[in-house]
């Protein structure tokens, strides 16, 4: 007993929060977490904190070096593990936060949301306390205020519109080698909402479908005594269900086109004070801050590197422009306001209590897609929109020095282009323009200034609206169906201009001998993806040579590049990208024809980083493709080094499709599983039913799970 109990006074002393074991342990006592068949975790709580404990414990079970890595990203303290090739992402990141910012934000907090911070750390803690086999990197011991350091949940937040390469150019005071162009990758979600009369059963329907990198996010189903009742996708370390639903409300969020950050440049002076900005007819001080980042040297010992960083009100210098101007980079930065908004909006009980925590204006970068059990319907643009002159064009940086370019204050809900039950009876939103999220009915793009979208339509969106115009007869069935829709619009739209560059071609031409039967398959071609169509293999092979030959402009935005591929490239280079690609299969492959899911798989790694992509490792085959050229579901894949096949590592994370009504009826599917651990039979139980897009029953009631429970535990035990 005595060699059980001093590891574990060791780590009271060294890694715990405010708290005692002997406090957490009473907390964990109150705290049930019920393992399904497919080791999804099902926790309850007398309260919401201790709801809140067991969530964050058990997603410590399943995977805690996910937590660790997705708070090391947030605090800056990437480098502590990873060593120096760090220090830009974790400057980037102090730039917006310090402990000592977050310690004060914490202590201003509502008192309730506090105490869910509080019941968050306490569980971290209590799952090291009892799994000493568990080293964390870096974070032996998580406080309650570094949760506000990781509040909204989606990927890619809008601090990843800072170069690294430009921080490190202007901070680091030498030439960076500028990056190549690299390939569009699909990015975003899908989600759809249809009114009860569009549905057989008279119930509103909705789908959750976000398409994130595979493993960013665990599912669990959530519940106290005081009211949390809710399932859903909650990103690693968050003590929230970021797209799921309730017994009463579901939401399902998609990445914005909306201008949620914009660059000012600024003209610096000297004095004899120092450095100032010029704004208006002042010269204002610029803001000094010493930033001391810490590192693993090659020989695993700490070291330090210190920066000097400056900021102006718009935001903290960034980068340095060719002209010399300097550029402050300005988002919304509000994590008190944005975790109570995620969290919050998990308890709304019908579309008024969903909108009065919208009121918070804390979401920035996600569109929201609503359905619920009264059937209403909804597209709700982000919260978070400052006014701008619309005379200035944000999508470049503007000039900082006239006062008329700063942000006002933010729009009312009533002036964003939001959609409420429209009589056509759906919703939809692919991360395109909001202007055809309810088709006719949508909002009007003349009422909006342009800073309220700036992606565009995207194919996507085309689809969505195909199959959902003048439908009626909806069933969860059919929505799981449309889901994995084939069918690829992209494709659609680029295939026969190939086909007609090569018709154009001399007879004479060498390309004719050569490109006559690759033609002949893709003029064949419904443009639908599946496991056996070589065609699919070919016109993916195509488009990746195609977009090498031209790369979209930098900073063009993905929707808009792939939209105008076909406008931007010519017959010639076209038919030199068919001839690329055909060598590029044979090369590989040992031919061209080759079936698509025998390139497309689906192969998970450990999240340790102990394992690369491995052709002769086993694999599943994929069927369904890139959404950038309209395949609803995603699946984002290439060669990885070493690799011939291509490899999928972003896309479908989270499917699920709910019927709202007295009693939800949900379906859903995880890439992979409900496990981190190779050695768990949860590691990857799913991905066989993922490929095939065969969602498994959701047990949302407790009846439900009677019949499928593998396990009932208190954490710690």
């Amino acid at each position: 007993m005595r060699a059980l109990i001093l590891p574990l006074l060791w780590l009271v002393t060294t890694a715990a929060a405010p708290g005692t074991i002997s406090q957490w342990r009473e907390q964990a006592g109150r705290v049930t977490i019920t393992r399904d068949d497919w080791g999804i975790a099902h926790v309850h709580g007398p309260t919401d904190a201790d709801a809140v404990f067991g969530m964050i414990y058990a997603q410590a079970e399943d995977d805690f070096i996910r937590i660790e890595d997705n708070y090391l990203t947030a605090l800056g303290r990437k480098a502590e593990a990873e060593g120096e090739k760090a220090i830009w992402s974790d400057l980037r990141a102090r730039l917006f936060v310090s402990e000592d910012e977050l310690k004060a934000q914490y202590a201003q907090s509502p008192e309730r949301m506090r105490r869910l911070m509080d019941a968050w750390a306490a569980g971290l803690n209590y799952f090291l306390a009892t799994h000493p086999n568990v080293r964390p990197r870096v974070l032996k011991r998580f406080e309650p205020w570094m949760v506000l350091s990781f509040t909204e949940g989606s990927i890619g937040a809008n601090i990843e519109s800072i170069s690294l390469r430009d921080l490190e150019a202007f901070y680091g005071a030498r030439k960076v080698a500028a990056a190549a162009v690299p390939l569009p990758e699909p990015h975003g979600s899908n989600g759809i909402a249809i009114a009860p009369a569009l549905t057989q059963g008279r119930k509103a329907l909705l789908l959750i479908n976000p398409h994130t990198s595979f493993f960013f996010r665990t599912e669990q189903r959530v519940r106290s005594d005081e009211g949390l009742n809710v399932y859903g996708a909650a990103t690693w370390g968050q003590f929230f269900i970021y797209q799921g639903f309730n017994d009463r409300v579901g939401w399902m969020h998609t990445t914005s086109g909306v201008d949620n950050v914009d660059e000012f440049a600024e003209t610096i002076e000297h004095t004899g004070q120092g450095r100032c900005y010029r704004y208006g007819n002042a010269c204002r001080p610029l803001t000094e801050r010493r930033i001391t980042l810490r590192y693993k040297m090659d020989n695993g010992r700490p070291g330090t590197r210190t920066f000097t960083t400056w900021s102006t009100h718009h935001g903290p210098i960034v980068k340095a422009a060719a002209d010399g101007r300097w550029i402050a980079f300005a988002m919304m930065h509000r994590p008190v306001e944005a975790l109570q908004q995620s969290y919050l909006r998990t308890r709304a009980t019908d579309f008024e209590s969903f909108m009065t925590v919208a009121q918070l204006k804390a979401n920035s970068s996600n569109n929201t897609l609503y359905a619920d059990a009264q059937g209403r319907i909804a597209y709700l643009h982000p919260q978070f929109v400052p006014r701008r002159d619309n005379r200035f064009d944000y999508t470049k940086p503007v000039d900082g020095s006239v006062p008329a370019t700063d942000w006002g204050s933010l729009h009312t809900i009533s002036e964003l282009p939001n959609v409420i039950n429209p009589p056509n009876g759906w919703v939809q939103n692919t991360n395109n323009w909001p202007y055809r999220a309810a088709g006719e009915f949508s909002a009007n793009p003349v009422r909006f200034p342009r800073y309220m979208d700036q992606y565009g339509e995207n194919f996507r969106g085309l689809r969505a609206v195909q199959l959902l115009t003048g439908s009626r007869g909806w069933t969860l069935d059919r929505l799981q169906a449309a889901a994995f829709d084939s069918r690829q619009p992209g494709f659609a739209a680029l295939v026969p201009a190939l086909v007609k560059a090569f018709d154009d071609l001399p007879k004479a031409d060498p390309q004719r001998a050569r490109l006559a039967e690759p033609i002949a398959d893709l003029r064949r071609w419904d443009y639908r993806w599946g496991a056996e169509s070589t065609a699919q293999t070919l016109a993916m092979a195509w488009v990746s040579a195609l977009i090498r030959l031209q790369p979209p402009a930098p900073g063009e935005p993905t929707n808009i590049g792939t939209m105008r591929l076909n406008q931007r490239t010519t017959a010639a280079q076209k038919l030199q990208a068919l001839d690329n690609a055909m060598k590029t299969l044979e090369q590989d492959f040992g031919r061209w024809r080759m079936p698509w899911a025998e390139v497309n798989r689906l192969q998970r790694l450990p999240s340790n980083g102990s394992a690369n992509y491995d052709d002769n490792a086993p694999s599943i085959a994929v069927p369904f493709s890139s959404s950038l050229w309209g395949s609803l579901p995603a699946f984002a894949s290439r060669q990885m080094p070493g690799t011939k096949r291509w490899y999928g590592e972003r896309g479908n994370s989270f499917v699920a499709v709910v019927e709202f009504g007295p009693r939800v009826r949900a379906r859903a599917i995880h890439a992979g599983g409900a496990s981190g651990d190779p050695a768990s039979p949860h590691f990857e139980d799913q991905s066989a039913r993922f490929a095939a897009g065969a969602l498994r029953p959701v047990y949302f009631y407790p009846d439900e799970l009677a019949a499928h429970t593998r396990r009932t535990y208190r954490p710690g035990e």
